[in-house]
């Protein structure tokens, strides 16, 4: 174990463009203060004067960085491969710090000097800065899907918007709006007067080059449904016209890069070598989503420090002896939703009337038969799902199903 005095301590506050490094002895001492640019060129820098100072005073420097896995990712990495420690500082310990000065200060320097008295108090118990590449990397594509799938809904909306003013009865024939021949449809006659001349026989033949299974059936009741909603050309229709098109030409290139996306993160997935997809209700997506909010597994040492970090693991507050357990409000509230999404997709009955999954469905009844709500049930269902994604990532092991007591 390291002595205290034997390290110089250089604290880091992290931003876009540049970073404030201030280095500290065990006595907090503030030694010497150094900006430099946040890019590699400038790293060497920062490296060669703690060298000096270190050399100077004959103690061996060790780095702490403000989330080492945002911008100072790029540092955190040369440092790592240059042969230096260098320890994590979540942000809300060095916010902590600053809080409990007497006199509240806010500037790059003193936020540096709090990540550094940071390092000298916790020094034995935070975590070594660990930013894989293969991690990382996951984690901008995720990121990237979930923007996109947000832009899909945002596409969608605007175009039944617009559908609805154009075709009032458009969910008569068309179920999905964003359908292959709905997409067709929408793009070529963004509007009924566009069906001027057009008989069910020439928007049959149309259809079947998109999909040979339509019908002519479905020209049929598209040309009786706009007969039947009247007259709905209104004055700048053809600036209404353009914004249909435009829409659906977004929705066409947003499911183009989704789809490449999702290839892109089926390839990074197998560097991984885990196996959470053999798990029914979990794809590609939601595992994606888990190993990307989770990280390296083995920063946790158990179940329960991840069902902390996720904010599954109940907290319990108390004063004089006297106190009681309540569901946490803290830890990655994105985590949390996964792992909550998952137990409802558990426990959910489709219109078959078979649960997704019995085992699950059979221990949320059981819990609910002990007298908890159907929310604290599901909590119950979060932490057995903390304990089974937690023990296929440690082992990287296949998912299996639990033999029934009957066949025990």
């Amino acid at each position: 174990m390291q002595k205290r005095e034997n390290l110089l301590y250089v604290g880091i506050d992290l931003h876009k463009e540049s970073h404030t490094a201030v280095m500290v002895n065990c006595w907090n001492e503030k030694l010497e203060i150094v900006v430099i640019e946040n890019k590699p060129s400038e790293f060497k820098k920062l490296a060669e004067k703690v060298k000096r100072k270190s050399n100077h005073l004959g103690l061996e420097p060790i780095y702490g960085l403000e989330n080492a896995y945002g911008y100072g990712r790029s540092l955190a990495v040369w440092l790592i491969e240059k042969g230096y420690i260098v320890k994590d500082i979540n942000p809300a310990l060095a916010y902590d710090q600053r809080k409990s000065a007497p006199m509240l200060r806010k500037n790059d320097e003193h936020d540096a000097y709090c990540v550094a008295t940071v390092l000298i108090n916790q020094l034995h118990t935070l975590p070594d800065a660990k930013p894989k590449d293969n991690e990382w990397t996951l984690a901008q594509l995720v990121n990237r899907r979930d923007l996109l799938v947000k832009d899909g809904i945002r596409f969608k909306n605007g175009l039944h918007e617009q559908i609805s003013i154009a075709y009032p009865s458009y969910s008569k024939f068309f179920s999905e709006i964003d359908g292959k021949c709905a997409m067709y449809f929408w793009k070529t006659y963004p509007s009924p007067v566009h069906l001027q001349g057009k008989t069910a026989e020439d928007l049959t033949i149309e259809f079947k080059e998109i999909s040979r299974i339509a019908k002519k059936d479905k020209a049929e009741l598209i040309l009786d449904c706009v007969q039947n909603d009247g007259n709905t050309f209104r004055e700048y229709q053809e600036s209404r016209d353009f914004i249909t098109t435009s829409l659906v030409r977004d929705l066409e290139h947003q499911k183009e890069e989704l789809a490449g996306l999702d290839k892109e993160i089926d390839i990074i997935l197998l560097s991984f070598d885990y196996k959470l997809t053999s798990m029914s209700g979990i794809g590609t997506s939601i595992a994606s989503k888990l190993i990307a909010e989770i990280g390296d597994i083995r920063r946790f040492p158990s179940a329960d420090k991840l069902a902390r970090f996720a904010g599954v693991a109940p907290v319990k507050f108390s004063s004089a002896g006297k106190g009681k357990e309540q569901s946490s409000r803290q830890g990655n509230r994105q985590l949390h939703g996964l792992f909550y999404f998952l137990a409802v997709t558990m426990v959910s009955k489709p219109k078959n009337g078979i649960p997704n999954h019995p085992v699950f469905y059979d221990y949320y009844m059981r819990k609910i038969g002990e007298g908890k709500t159907k929310s604290q049930a599901l909590v119950c269902i979060m932490r057995r799902l903390v304990n089974i994604v937690y023990g296929m990532m440690k082992n990287k092991t296949e998912y299996r199903e639990p033999i029934p007591k009957e066949e025990q």
